[in-house]
């Protein structure tokens, strides 16, 4: 990857958390992160009730996709996207609008009874759809065509948002669309994190550990992008079927194969690299028990691919991205804390416990010690990382990798 340096920030009259995208969306998604499974615990027992149309488990599902997977999205690009174009990022006035947008969505989906289920779509759909059209904008003016892919997953989980409403409304629950949102988020990750993990082993390999290098992006990358792509949408639509079944499975082994080329096992001593590897690992997982259960569906719960896609590949790539990303644009070492070691074993185990759960749901401690772990993680996160976020940086940057 080529280094630049982080383009300026425009002079204004506003805090330094509304400098940058990644300010607010990473301290109200962690925040919101931990708060909801906090919720979700009682809701989950049936000893309190929302006012929100959804039914328990989909309000649950809902928020983590589309309340906290959608905010730390959202700031990464907004973060992201000046590093690829060159341009200044969205910031001051703008940027407060999307936050606003954001908190409106979590009141109107909470508050969904009253308002109406149609008026909180409109309301909550509407920050997705607002962040597609900034990063396509942004893009297209920077001219920065190949990164014009990203906006695809970003579009699909709007149009997963969307189908949530509706299937929630007409149907009671949420079927497709939750394979959906999901299926999307593993998609920014294997087209992001399939940029950043190699660029980031790379640059720390050739400073601290000379020799085997990850191998660059190439056809067959691009290949298995393709197939994770099609075994996501056999899911999404068709999850019972034992083909889909075996292209899940296919992909989880070519994911693995993948994973296994960027030497990751070389930055063991690097706390902030390896999150990223571990991250990724729980993505072929996911591709193996929702496989397994279409082929097995007497063994293998949904719950189990599920929750490896969700609480462990979105779970722990997201923290990985979010602590990186708040060190080093905040003026900060590249070096990772105790405080940060911990947040990643939370989550890890978090994703572990719950994949558990799925195999013994007479177990429901199991669940309540997955929900346990998570928020510790998340409000952990927003404990250690929350007054860099809210303070102007501490020194300029030279130069950050385009990737990040």
């Amino acid at each position: 990857m080529i280094d630049m340096a982080i383009p300026r920030t425009r002079p204004g009259n506003y805090p330094a958390v509304l400098s940058y995208g990644f300010r607010p969306f990473f301290l109200l998604g962690a925040l919101h992160a931990g708060a909801s499974i906090i919720f979700w615990l009682p809701l989950f027992h049936g000893t309190v009730e929302t006012a929100s149309v959804f039914a328990p488990v989909d309000w649950h599902i809902h928020e983590m996709l589309f309340g906290y997977l959608a905010a730390i999205v959202t700031g990464f690009l907004l973060t992201a996207i000046p590093n690829w174009t060159g341009r200044l990022p969205v910031q001051g006035l703008p940027l407060l609008g999307l936050v606003v947008l954001w908190f409106a969505g979590r009141v109107a989906v909470a508050f969904s009874a009253q308002i109406g289920w149609m008026g909180a779509a409109v309301i909550d759909c509407a920050f997705l759809l607002a962040v597609a059209l900034a990063a396509a904008i942004e893009i297209v003016a920077g001219r920065n065509w190949r990164n014009l892919k990203v906006v695809v997953p970003v579009s699909v989980l709007f149009l997963a948002n969307a189908a949530f409403h509706l299937e929630a409304h007409f149907q009671g629950i949420s079927d497709v669309s939750r394979r959906l949102g999901i299926g999307a988020a593993i998609m920014l990750i294997t087209i992001i994190g399939g940029r950043i993990i190699p660029s980031f082993t790379r640059n720390w390999l050739v400073r601290e550990n000379p020799g085997r290098l990850p191998v660059p992006f190439n056809r067959l990358d691009a290949a298995i992008i393709i197939v994770s792509a099609l075994a996501l949408a056999a899911w999404t639509f068709a999850p019972e079927l034992p083909a889909t079944g075996w292209v899940m499975i296919a992909a989880a082994g070519l994911n693995l194969l993948r994973l296994s080329r960027w030497a990751g096992e070389r930055t063991l001593r690097d706390p902030l690299v390896v999150v990223l590897h571990v991250a990724y690992l729980f993505i072929p997982a996911g591709f193996l028990l929702a496989g397994l259960q279409a082929l097995l569906p007497d063994a293998f719960l949904p719950a189990a691919g599920l929750h490896a896609f969700g609480v462990g590949a979105v779970g722990s790539m997201t923290l990985a991205v979010m602590t990186r990303a708040t060190l080093g644009h905040t003026g900060r070492e590249l070096r990772a804390s105790n405080g940060n070691c911990a947040i990643y074993a939370l989550v890890a185990f978090a994703a572990l416990v719950r994949i558990a759960a799925a195999f013994m749901p007479d177990m429901t401690v199991l669940i309540d010690m997955s929900a346990g772990l998570w928020a510790a993680a998340f409000l952990g996160y927003a404990a250690i990382f929350g007054t860099m976020l809210v303070k102007p940086k501490l020194r300029a940057l030279p130069v950050v990798s385009k990737a990040e």
